[in-house]
């Protein structure tokens, strides 16, 4: 993160019920106003993620998807809207950002990631989220945010059930390759297209991710670092999982 932001008094007003959480205050305001955060994928998840940071004051956005936003995804992709119909979804969801919060810098990267692109997306992150939908991509993030030493905070949500877990590798917590050792799995059974999913569920998902990454960028001790929430939202019953890092990994640093 990068050095102290001073608030004025728009800032204080903006951000008064927040500034009454006692982990949040001044100093956690004010390093939320100096942090970047990567969120890769502007669908059902990233949407709620990246509102919800840009409502709290996160300084600098990065935006990643190549995706262009179709009929289909306004049922639970709320960051779009009918009038963007076409449009590429990153450049959509950043619209939505700065209509929400213009203090909030954006920077739109209107394509889908590759190896090297990826790279240099997460450089200069303090926070990566992953909000894609597709294991190819969730591993290609996971080994650059092990390269760069940048936590990833991952969800991933389908018909009415989701998970969300913190990878921190810096810390000596496990990677997201420790948790789906196949890095070249199958995406169909992860596809909302081919399985469905209710929009509020990757609301839910997107929201709690967007929670973790102000506890984190706070200061607050995240609740998920080396650990899974598996949350059944039909049942509105979750368990969280210890995960150990995987001795075998070949993508945790050694």
């Amino acid at each position: 993160m990068g050095g102290a932001a001073v608030l004025d008094d728009s800032d204080l007003e903006r951000y008064s019920r927040q500034l009454l959480v006692p982990e949040v205050d001044i100093a956690g305001q004010e390093a939320l106003a100096t942090a970047t955060v990567l969120v890769v994928g502007l669908g059902g998840l990233g949407c709620p993620a990246a509102l919800y940071l840009a409502a709290a004051g996160v300084g600098t956005l990065r935006l990643a998807d190549g995706d262009r936003v179709e009929l289909s995804n306004l049922q639970r992709q709320v960051a779009h809207t009918e009038a963007g119909l076409g449009d590429n979804k990153a450049e959509s969801a950043a619209r939505a950002v700065r209509a929400l919060n213009h203090r909030v810098e954006v920077e739109v990267l209107a394509r889908h990631l590759d190896a090297d692109s990826m790279d240099a997306a997460v450089r200069g992150a303090d926070l990566v989220l992953d909000a894609s939908d597709r294991f190819a991509t969730r591993h290609a993030l996971n080994r650059a945010c092990v390269a760069a030493g940048v936590p990833l905070l991952s969800a991933a949500a389908i018909r009415m059930e989701g998970q969300l877990a913190l990878f921190d590798t810096a810390r000596g917590g496990p990677c997201y390759r420790c948790l789906y050792p196949d890095a070249a799995a199958d995406d169909s059974n992860a596809a909302c297209a081919e399985n469905g999913v209710l929009g509020p569920v990757v609301g839910v998902l997107g929201s709690l991710q967007a929670l973790e990454a102000i506890k984190y960028l706070v200061g607050m001790e995240p609740g998920l670092r080396g650990a899974v929430l598996m949350l059944d939202l039909r049942s509105l019953s979750m368990q969280r999982l210890v995960l150990e890092r995987r001795r075998d990994c070949p993508d945790c640093p050694r």
